[in-house]
């Protein structure tokens, strides 16, 4: 005869061997939004350690491309707020005015440097404003290539005992294609030779475009997640039917998180029923992104009067792991890893 206790390990254990998709039961894992980004400088060595340390399961580069074809992990091609390349004259005549997804865009593009140039580079914090703490450690590191992201990934790994995994992003596909550096087939290149080409390896290809979703799905059987704003998206994530045509060519969902959990008039509303739809149809949900200061946070959760001061984002991940997500991106993956328990 079979215990309940016994049946309770064997539903762990099943569980444990399953990849985290669709099962709102599972442990939600904790996504590190370009590292610790709350505390180090995006994009960093130094950030995505932390976040392992913090109890991160997955770290998230954000990809563009050099001149001369290497992933890099910047959140945006445009580096002028991110690295100190305003500062450095041999590059002054780099900067340039581009248009970007329908927006003009003015600065340094990585598209416009070498690995090596780029490489000259150190990155600074992007909001320093609200992120003084993490200002003081601008100019320590360089930019990471998405190869040395995997093997940091592998190494903590080993380091500290449990799958640490990578979450990339194709920033602005599209445009990318446009001018002749397209992104998937880098990035299923660079996924089959660490050993990312399946739907099991700790991996997700995230994208807020579809049809750079549905190229890479034909080059990696690696787990894709669409991600949407709150604002126009090209698809729709308002219906069960409109989930639905996402499940035809995405294993995730990532919403923006007011999608998931509301802040109509400044307070924390009931879930949606985005979650349910998305279960029901196969979907894992990784909403983004909490963070911690109160510039982020609706109103009823602002604490102090700065914008830079911390409020209750303990808040919105409870809220969130209660409405049954499978996994959160947060700034600070240390608070999103405590709130879960």
């Amino acid at each position: 005869m079979i215990t309940r206790r016994a049946l309770a390990a064997m539903s762990l254990a099943a569980a444990a061997a399953t990849p985290a998709l669709a099962q709102p039961t599972r442990r939600p894992i904790v996504i590190a939004h370009r590292g610790a980004s709350g505390e180090r400088p995006e994009h960093t060595v130094m950030a995505y350690r932390l976040a392992v340390d913090e109890g991160a399961d997955f770290i998230e580069p954000d990809l563009v491309p050099t001149k001369d074809g290497h992933l890099v992990a910047r959140h945006e091609n445009e580096i002028g707020g991110t690295t100190d390349v305003a500062s450095r004259p041999e590059f002054a005549a780099r900067k340039a005015e581009k248009v970007i997804d329908g927006e003009t865009v003015s600065g340094w593009f990585t598209e416009d440097f070498t690995l090596a140039e780029l490489k000259t580079l150190r990155a600074r914090e992007r909001l320093p404003q609200l992120r003084p703490g993490s200002a003081r450690f601008d100019g320590q590191d360089a930019i990471p290539t998405f190869q040395e992201v995997v093997d940091l990934a592998k190494a903590e790994s080993r380091r500290v005992g449990r799958t640490i995994g990578v979450y990339p992003e194709m920033k602005h596909p599209a445009y990318f294609a446009g001018i002749g550096l397209p992104l998937e087939a880098r990035l299923a290149d660079a996924l089959k030779a660490n050993g990312f080409d399946s739907a099991s390896a700790p991996v997700f290809v995230q994208c807020f475009e579809v049809e750079p979703l549905k190229a890479i799905g034909r080059l990696t059987k690696a787990r894709r997640v669409m991600l949407v704003s709150k604002g126009p998206a090209p698809v729709d994530v308002s219906s069960a039917a409109g989930i639905r045509a996402i499940a035809a060519f995405a294993e995730g969902l990532g919403p923006e998180w007011p999608l998931v959990v509301p802040t109509d008039g400044g307070v924390l509303g009931p879930p949606t029923d985005l979650v349910r739809h998305a279960h029901a149809a196969g979907l894992a949900v990784h909403p983004w992104t909490v963070r911690a200061e109160n510039h982020f946070l609706p109103k009823s959760l602002q604490r102090g009067p700065s914008p830079a001061d911390h409020g209750d984002a303990q808040a919105v991940l409870k809220a969130l792991y209660a409405a049954g997500v499978d996994g959160v991106f947060s700034d600070f993956p240390g608070l999103a890893a405590k709130a879960r328990g």
